[in-house]
């Protein structure tokens, strides 16, 4: 473990990019969870409180388009702006002291989540331009490990300087993580060639935001193993959310203990997620990625199972298996993504992957939720196992890797003499 670390930090570039990446994750969870207790606090509205949280993954949604703009500026600079711009942003929180300047929050929340959907575009694409390729999935590893990780600290770093200093000082935290992650783009040593001159680097308003955004859709869909790698990753977060809105019925109803369990459950998840994150530079250099993703979602149905049993030490082994299945079809799908997408469409290709993968769960959470609610959570439980196991079967029946060989050979002919692609060209491509 402490190997594949070392393989990703000696290398300049990687480790400024892994530092860039994973702070400004952190300032994102940490905000995103104190803005919703800043309004419930402010209001006291419980629906308020979580359409906060809503907006900062409302702008997901439009993937597709907010990541053109990685494709049409240089990737490097467009952080840095991107990382400022946000920073100055998270200074408008410090103006709202009462209930009616509350909408101030909500657009805040809604600007950083515009602004982390262009990030992901614009750091997949400049992964691609700066850390070789057969370490990208060492580093995609180590930053889905540590964005998770993120996720579990970060709320509660967020929720505790709220307790003691208030809204304010976690707007702050957050600045200053924008202010850090810019700081690390900007020390990143690459080449990035200028866009070329003449009718193709026209502004995207004369050349058609649209046909730009669907040729990036086009492009990642006409690459048959890349797009299963992405509806694999989809599928991944979909049975997570499925399994994870039956934690507190299970609990409550299977294993009869107090809500706060929840919390061990978490940490044992992300265990799993910390050993796998770790270990996926090496396992996907020795596997096809179709192969890694199956082995998560293997996993993901062997915890599954474990989750449904009575007895708390197999539950808990089980939520270990879970967080070590679920990284590797997302891990999988974004290393494909930097290695088969060409240069010129990286940025709206990654973006409409973000958004196959990313934009369901809050429609799957809603299910999951009603689904809580009438059934026994076991149902709930086994049935996301199953699903499961039917991607597993789905990645590996016989002949995919045929068709996956004919689709690559179809992409790379694209690639040899493009489709339309209204987007700019970039100089080198």
């Amino acid at each position: 473990m402490n190997w594949t670390v070392t393989l990703v930090l000696r290398v300049r570039n990687a480790g400024l990019y892994l530092g860039g990446v994973v702070t400004s994750a952190f300032g994102d969870s940490a905000m995103s969870l104190a803005a919703g207790v800043w309004v419930k606090t402010l209001t006291g509205s419980d629906s308020l409180a979580a359409l906060v949280t809503f907006g900062f993954w409302l702008p997901a949604l439009a993937g597709p388009a907010i990541g053109v703009p990685a494709d049409r500026f240089r990737r490097r600079p467009l952080l840095v702006v991107t990382n400022l711009v946000l920073a100055a942003v998270l200074t408008v929180p410090l103006a709202v002291h009462s209930r009616e300047q509350v909408w101030l929050l909500f657009a805040v929340l809604f600007l950083v989540g515009a602004g982390a959907v262009l990030s992901d575009a614009a750091e997949t694409a400049l992964c691609a331009q700066v850390v070789p390729e057969d370490l990208r999935g060492d580093l995609n590893g180590l930053a889905r490990t540590a964005v998770e990780s993120g996720k579990l600290c970060a709320p509660l770093a967020g929720a505790g300087l709220f307790a003691a200093f208030g809204g304010h000082a976690v707007a702050l935290l957050d600045c200053a993580t924008f202010l850090l992650a810019a700081a690390a783009f900007t020390l990143i040593r690459v080449h990035e060639p200028a866009l070329t001159t003449g009718p193709s680097t026209a502004p995207p308003s004369l050349r058609s935001w649209t046909a730009q955004v669907a040729a990036g859709i086009r492009s990642l869909w006409q690459r048959r193993a890349l797009r299963t790698l992405v509806c694999a990753g989809a599928a991944a977060l979909a049975v997570s959310a499925l399994s994870s809105t039956a934690t507190y019925a299970l609990l409550d109803s299977g294993l009869h203990r107090p809500p706060a369990y929840a919390g061990v459950l978490t940490a044992a998840q992300g265990l799993g997620s910390l050993v796998i994150g770790l270990a996926a530079g090496a396992l996907l250099r020795r596997m096809p990625e179709r192969c890694f993703a199956a082995a998560g979602f293997a996993a993901f149905a062997l915890g599954s199972l474990a989750r449904a049993a009575p007895w708390w030490p197999v539950v808990v082994a089980g939520s270990v298996l879970i967080g070590a299945g679920l990284p590797c079809p997302l891990v999988a799908a974004l290393t494909a993504v930097q290695r088969d997408s060409p240069d010129r469409m990286m940025g709206r290709i990654a973006a409409t992957a973000n958004t196959l993968m990313f934009a369901p769960t809050g429609i799957v959470l809603l299910l999951g939720t009603a689904m809580v609610a009438v059934l026994d959570y076991r149902v709930q439980v086994l049935a996301a196992g199953a699903l499961a196991v039917g991607v597993v079967a789905a990645l590996l029946l016989p002949g995919h890797a045929r068709r996956e060989a004919a689709g690559a050979a179809a992409a790379g002919a694209e690639t040899v003499a493009p489709v339309d692609d209204p987007g700019g060209s970039r100089a080198g491509d």
